[in-house]
């Protein structure tokens, strides 16, 4: 992950100190156009074993810990400021950072306004929760397309960017229930708390129809470029230098029902693009223009069903989890996933999942398969 200077991790605990006091301060004088100031946060601690040829792992984990504030500001303004801890990662200096940062008139509900740093408008998991989506991780479709560990090489972003959104719901039925949602913004296209690089902008949209109470059927498509300033060797064996731009187009298709504590949700994702082989982590990756050999396309599905045992307490729930990286069967990932979880209340919760899964990418065709066993504790507050 990115390295962050000592000084800047220690101006970012000072920062999240200033907005505490400022929400108490708000509190206690009750000043009248800052509304509703809230000091929220949640933290997942984990345990996980994989069994995976050559990289086989059993260890306990923090997984991350985040703390935000928000409130409104003459009723019609809502903010939100968030930042997020890491633990056991390979390097400590991408914690902590700065995940949301924005602001939304919302005086309209079928037009609102957003700018700063929040999540791209991709997908319906992307915006979803950790702990609430369901399982011991995003599905892959959504790291690797919606900016978690994108595809193009970016540096790990929690499937945000900087930009600016308009939203909305519209079209309401008889009962006052919308029937219709769309959503699309502007972004820099080079992830949190990064400036553009290529001066191009990328477009990313959707839209969905809610025709029954807890149904959605969505659309989405997005439209821009991930760029390195940097060097790299072209076709003919030249070392060129500049701005390489990698231009990205990307779709997907959602379906979701939710109803009486059942869940059932099902994407699928396409993308068209080249990817720089080198995952950016630090300063010197940013510079590394050179290639990925997975070529120009990427595609998955995944399908989720969670199932109530005691109603809003206990739940059983399956995953089907296919990613292929290059556009076909060669280097597919598959995982199977199956698992628990209980809610002790609404503000803690333990699950725990087994995983089989069959990884094409393993050089040796008798290790493709391998299992995986994850446990987390979650709370908020």
């Amino acid at each position: 992950m990115m390295k962050t200077p000592a000084n800047m991790k220690k101006g970012m605990m000072m920062a999240l100190v200033a907005l505490v006091s400022m929400a108490a301060h708000a509190q206690e004088k009750k000043v009248s156009w800052i509304n509703n100031v809230k000091l929220s946060g949640y933290g997942i601690v984990q345990y996980q074993y994989s069994g995976k040829e050559g990289a086989k792992a059993n260890s306990f984990n923090l997984r991350l810990a985040r703390f935000s504030l928000d409130g409104r500001i003459l009723d019609d303004f809502y903010w939100k400021a968030q930042v997020q801890f890491n633990g056991n990662t390979s390097t400590l200096g991408s914690s902590p950072r700065v995940v949301d940062l924005f602001g939304e008139w919302q005086k309209y509900d079928y037009f609102k306004i957003k700018a700063g740093q929040f999540k791209r408008p991709f997908s319906f998991e992307n915006p979803m929760h950790p702990v609430d989506q369901g399982f011991m991780g995003y599905s892959q479709i959504i790291s690797a397309l919606a900016g978690f560990s994108d595809r193009a090489g970016a540096h790990a972003s929690n499937g945000r960017d900087i930009g600016v959104q308009i939203q909305g719901d519209f079209l309401k039925n008889a009962n006052g229930r919308n029937l219709l949602h769309y959503q699309v913004g502007v972004f820099n296209g080079q992830g949190i708390n990064v400036s553009d690089v290529d001066q191009q902008k990328d477009i990313i949209g959707g839209v969905w129809v809610m025709p029954v109470a807890g149904m959605r059927i969505g659309a989405f498509g997005w439209t821009g470029s991930y760029a390195r300033k940097g060097t790299w060797t072209d076709e003919q064996g030249n070392t060129q230098s500049g701005i390489r731009s990698l231009q990205q187009r990307r779709y997907a298709f959602s379906a979701e029902y939710v109803v009486n504590d059942w869940t059932f949700r099902s994407e699928y994702a396409h993308s068209t693009g080249l990817a720089f082989k080198t995952r950016y982590q630090d300063a010197d990756d940013a510079k590394d223009c050179t290639l990925s050999g997975n070529g120009d396309k990427a595609q998955g599905v995944y399908a989720v069903v969670i199932a109530p045992i005691i109603k809003k307490k206990f739940h059983a729930k399956a995953r089907y989890d296919m990613y292929q990286p290059t556009g076909d069967a060669s280097k597919q990932k598959t995982q199977y996933e199956v698992g628990l979880d209980y809610n002790f209340t609404r503000n803690l919760q333990l699950t725990g999942e087994y995983a089989l899964i069959n990884d094409r990418s393993i050089a040796n065709p008798d290790k493709h398969n391998y299992s995986m066993i994850d446990v987390e504790l979650s709370f908020r507050f």
